[in-house]
């Protein structure tokens, strides 16, 4: 199908757009143009949607707000938000009433007649699909970013072609009901994370393994080769099949020698890329993301658009984000780190030790592996928000803590930068790098990160 029949047969129909967020309300405008009778559901009243509820409400859409937004929807198709619960009572109800429970990036897969690359892991997604679409874009290629990344594709579906590319970021909560896969599929990582919403860690594994699973023969499947979970997805690639490592040299995929140079091996050949120490954006795990999107764009792009990309890209913001120097002291925003995992990614990126400030809403992530990486890395660990106790727990039950880092309680974020005012010296880092998701007191981790920048930035 393609999508003037599609957007034919919703002319009329009743649609339910679960959230009025980034995703949907752009698709909210797209579906009531198109002429589908459109209910807006979210579980906030209409003071917290703000401005966006009284702007789709004069375009048509149906408001349905608060605590029973989802009960006794009468409509033809539901449209759920990417952090919505697949497993959600309401849905489970609305699927046996025979109602369509679908999402915006199913429909777009459905629909799209471009080459599409899809991102997916628990860390480094987002500079993965970054990297990705500015290669392509350096070799000249027309390229449309969205998915998880913030951006909903389905509306620009009138403007893709057969000879575009389409790059996407997908979390587990996109891919544990796309029954369509990617032309090329990355998988960055797996490790615990979002066990707050899924049943298990089986779960959410099997949801980052769906970005694999409906690919065919003419595919390309690019998996860490150092992480075992990812390793465990080779016996279900279809396609072509590639790999990188950070530890060992590769057959097919992208590598690290022992000079540093990113080498690509592909059909028998051994191609050196770049020395890691042109690459403009810190940390081994950018190296990591690096060698994941060449394995991706390789034979769409050549050697010199990734080298420009490797050279010139400043970074995604909120990831290592160099925010300031402050009297010698530099200060980083690294509000993506979400999860245990990414905040040793930030620590490994540094070369001293650092003053941390740690945090936030509690996942139910295990935090006793971030423990021995705070105990050699950080100079002084500031904790705040629901987590702080649990992370202070952790690293002193660590057998290598003798007392050091120093751990300061604090109320917040702003206590943290005035209480490190006291401590920090000319050569300091201090990194905001929470390992915690920010829904104990900001809407997401983008909030989180601004307010850290504005904080320093009146210093």
């Amino acid at each position: 199908m393609d999508y003037k029949q599609f957007f034919e047969q919703i002319r009329g129909k009743k649609v339910a757009m679960c959230g009025i967020g980034v995703s949907n309300t752009p698709l909210i405008m797209n579906f009531l143009k198109m002429g589908a009778k459109v209910y807006a559901c979210d579980r906030r009243t209409r003071e917290l949607i703000g401005e966006t509820a009284n702007e789709i409400e004069k375009a048509g859409a149906e408001l349905r707000l608060g605590e029973g937004y989802l009960d006794n929807l009468e409509v033809d198709i539901i449209f759920r938000t990417p952090g919505m619960n697949w497993n959600l009572p309401e849905l489970d109800k609305a699927r046996k009433k025979g109602i369509a429970v679908t999402s915006e990036m199913e429909v777009f897969f459905d629909l799209c007649p471009a080459t599409i690359f899809a991102v997916t892991g628990s860390d480094g997604k987002t500079t993965t699909t970054t990297l990705i679409a500015k290669m392509l874009e350096a070799e000249g290629k027309n390229v449309f970013v969205g998915g998880n990344i913030g951006k909903p594709l389905l509306p620009e579906i009138e403007n893709i072609t057969k000879d575009d590319f389409v790059v996407v970021e997908l979390s587990s909560f996109q891919l544990i009901s796309m029954r369509k896969s990617p032309d090329v599929a990355v998988v960055t990582n797996v490790a615990p994370n979002h066990l707050d919403v899924h049943r298990d860690m089986d779960e959410y594994v099997e949801a980052k393994k769906n970005v694999i699973l409906h690919q065919n023969a003419f595919s390309r499947t690019v998996l860490n080769r150092d992480n075992e979970i990812t390793e465990s997805f080779r016996k279900d690639v279809r396609g072509q099949s590639l790999g990188f490592s950070m530890e060992r040299q590769l057959n097919n995929g992208a590598w690290v020698n022992d000079e540093g140079v990113l080498c690509m091996s592909y059909r028998g050949m051994d191609l050196p890329i770049i020395n890691k120490k042109e690459i403009a954006i810190l940390g081994e795990h950018n190296v990591e993301n690096y060698l994941s999107a060449i394995a991706a764009v390789w034979g769409y792009v050549g050697v010199d658009a990734i080298k420009k990309v490797a050279r010139e890209f400043g970074g995604v913001e909120h990831r290592i984000e160099f925010v300031r120097n402050v009297n010698g002291v530099k200060y980083y925003n690294d509000s993506i780190a979400s999860s245990p995992t990414r905040t040793i990614a930030c620590l490994k990126a540094f070369d001293q030790k650092i003053h941390l400030i740690a945090g936030g809403y509690d996942k139910h992530i295990p935090f006793e592996p971030l423990a021995p990486y705070v105990i050699e890395k950080v100079e002084k660990l500031y904790l705040c928000g629901n987590t702080a106790e649990k992370i202070e727990a952790a690293v002193k039950n660590d057998e290598s803590y003798k007392g050091s880092p120093e751990i300061i309680m604090v109320k917040d974020i702003a206590e943290a930068l005035e209480k490190a005012q006291g401590y920090v010296k000319s050569g300091d880092i201090v990194a905001l790098s929470p390992a915690c998701a920010s829904f104990d007191s900001f809407p997401n981790f983008v909030a989180r990160g601004n307010y850290f920048k504005e904080l320093v930035n009146k210093l």
